[in-house]
């Protein structure tokens, strides 16, 4: 499970969408995201899947790729679906004692799950195809209005960029524990569940203890580099709208609003 955790990987491969301003693909991660609030029925879900896939054969990310990254929630998924299944008032199909599955549960629960892969899909593209260094200097000006209410923008891009950029490490790290763990005899797919969770420890203790050494690394190797924040700082490569991005951004709108028509027009229905 934990080798099938793909996010916060950036994908290098040179496509249209990884040339876009990392503005935009924050901005469009978004928009997407609230179009899949605005439509409920699975038609709405059906325009959003093919407006992803479209988004995904651009960025020329493999799909598989894509869907590999989609393991790591499976338990989420899970647990969300149950509740919806026995939570949700209505018509009784199935009866379980004091538990029913209703129909109006199981519309919920499938279009929460579809929802929810959608969700992960889409957000999981703008860090396929988007450097860290690119994330941190978008998300620096997408949140600058911010500032105004004194909100640290530019510490809170910092620590998002760096959490992002942690995450295909420790999944390394992780990774390389286990297999040091099995060649010594450790056997972490068979027992009970207390068994399983037992052995966890073995590789939770070194992956804690290697977090805090390279997070104290990264905090010297900041302060002997005089970084004090964001403000001021000049940018090797500063973030400057092209002909593709306007062309990005009539795409972005006229989705969004589409979508909201369309969620309009299903709710009348």
């Amino acid at each position: 499970m934990l080798r099938d955790i793909t996010i916060g990987q950036y994908y290098s491969v040179d496509s249209i969408i990884h040339r876009l301003d990392p503005r935009i693909k924050i901005i469009g991660s978004i928009i997407y995201i609230i179009s899949l609030f605005v439509v409920g029925k699975w038609q709405g879900y059906l325009v959003a899947a093919f407006f992803l896939m479209i988004m995904i054969k651009l960025s020329k990310v493999p799909f598989k790729y894509m869907v590999k990254g989609l393991k790591s929630i499976v338990m989420i998924m899970m647990i969300t679906v149950i509740f919806n299944l026995f939570l949700t008032k209505g018509d009784a199909l199935v009866t379980l004692g004091p538990l029913k599955i209703t129909m109006q549960g199981v519309q919920v629960a499938i279009n929460m799950a579809v929802r929810l892969v959608l969700l992960v899909l889409g957000s999981s593209l703008m860090t396929y195809t988007t450097t860290p260094n690119a994330l941190t200097d978008g998300l620096e000006r997408v949140f600058a209005p911010l500032k105004v209410i004194k909100v640290p923008v530019n510490d809170m891009a910092m620590m998002m960029s760096i959490a992002l950029r942690f995450i295909p490490i420790l999944m390394d790290e992780t990774d390389k524990i286990i297999k040091a763990q099995q060649a010594r005899g450790a056997d972490f797919e068979t027992g009970s569940f207390m068994k399983r969770a037992k052995a966890m420890v073995p590789i939770l203790i070194p992956l804690f203890v290697s977090a805090f050494k390279r997070a104290n690394d990264l905090a010297m190797a900041m302060e002997a580099r005089c970084y004090r924040g964001g403000d001021g700082r000049t940018r090797m490569r500063p973030l400057k709208y092209k002909k593709r991005d306007y062309v990005a951004w009539v795409i972005l709108i006229t989705y969004l609003i589409g979508m909201i028509i369309l969620g309009q027009i299903l709710r009348s229905i």
